[in-house]
């Protein structure tokens, strides 16, 4: 795939979708998480928000992929290519944790009657989901780190 408009690579823009929704991502996860009245205000709301951050982290890996290939080979930016890597299996597991936790709120906990499945969700999947953000949350940020310096260093 061409990733240009107007002659311009698309990398920096969807760089800038996903330096965004994952961090939202990120905090809406550890907010459902820790926070039943925003868990029920949010809703559905929050895997959809999750969804998002993950469709634009194969986007902008792929945009930048096919702007390395155009672009003077650098170990700063060798390093950012290596982070991102990393991006896509912390924001899938972030995703399918999201879903679960709205899953088991929408239908799990009223049909399961042990209490203790109901407790060990309600302490395992709660945990989980704020390992996982904070884990998908530095990563971003590192990722975007060292891009900014492979575009802003002279020399790296």
């Amino acid at each position: 795939m061409n990733w240009q408009l107007g002659g311009l690579p698309l990398h920096p823009l969807l760089v800038h979708l996903t330096a965004v929704a994952v961090p939202v991502a990120a905090l809406t996860a550890v907010v459902v998480a820790l926070w039943p009245a925003a868990r029920r205000w949010l809703a559905v709301g929050s895997p959809i928000i999750g969804l998002v951050a993950l469709v634009s982290v194969p986007l902008a890996t792929s945009s930048g992929e096919w702007l390395e290939a155009r672009s003077h080979e650098s170990a700063a930016l060798q390093r950012h290519t290596d982070l991102a890597d990393g991006l896509l299996p912390w924001m899938g597991v972030l995703f399918a944790l999201m879903v679960v936790w709205w899953a088991w709120h929408r239908f799990g906990v009223a049909a399961v009657r042990g209490a203790g499945l109901r407790r060990a969700v309600g302490i395992a999947v709660p945990v989980l989901l704020v390992v996982t953000a904070i884990g998908a949350g530095v990563d971003v940020v590192l990722i975007g780190h060292a891009g900014a310096v492979s575009v802003w260093s002279h020399g790296g």
